[in-house]
């Protein structure tokens, strides 16, 4: 199988490390953990959503931390959602920053609302100081910026993604697809027989 290394990565919506522990943002944990998930998500999902709001706090907590998995986040607004590549850029910039949690939550948890009225900017900035603020503004609108986002796509096309989210989960050379809001109960079986 051709194997495809994915540097970016995770959204973690309140993870807290005390000193030691791996820093987070798009990517976390130990790059030699012996699983690797790549989650492709969409910021306007609403499955994205409920596996944000469901699953991936337990995953952090419970194999991230502990050195089991090595986890990388990355951008994949589907066309059918206007808002979603905005999104996408706002929370790559926001990586920049040093804020990338921070922003990606929000635009999680205020998912409807900017989904509604458009207004990704205003929901992406809402949880930083006017100076930051005005930072990722002009970050989001940087052309590096859309193509990171551009080269995440581009990595899910090659995986054949079509829908999110979506984890590829890899173990030494095998790999595994597996689409859609997993709940975390079938994820950690699912994990646990690869780690044993």
């Amino acid at each position: 199988m051709k194997r495809v290394m994915l540097f970016s990565v995770l959204l973690v919506a309140g993870a807290v490390f005390t000193a030691g522990e791996p820093p987070f943002g798009r990517a976390m944990g130990n790059p030699s953990a012996p699983i690797r998930i790549d989650l492709y998500s969409d910021y306007q999902c609403p499955a994205c959503k409920v596996f944000h709001q469901n699953t991936l706090g337990p995953l952090i907590d419970n194999y991230v931390k502990s050195g089991k998995v090595y986890l990388v986040h990355r951008e994949f607004p589907l066309p059918i959602h206007a808002h979603a590549r905005e999104a996408a850029c706002y929370v790559s910039a926001a990586e920049r920053l040093g804020k990338y949690v921070e922003v990606g939550d929000q635009l999680f948890r205020k998912q409807e609302l900017w989904a509604k009225d458009g207004d990704v900017a205003n929901t992406a900035c809402s949880v930083l100081d006017a100076n930051t603020a005005k930072k990722l503004r002009a970050l989001a609108a940087d052309p590096q910026i859309a193509a990171e986002v551009d080269r995440d796509i581009q990595a899910a096309q090659a995986e054949k993604i079509n829908g999110t989210p979506t984890m590829i989960i890899t173990k030494m050379i095998r790999r595994y697809p597996v689409p859609g809001p997993v709940s975390y109960a079938v994820l950690s079986k699912f994990l646990d027989s690869l780690l044993n």
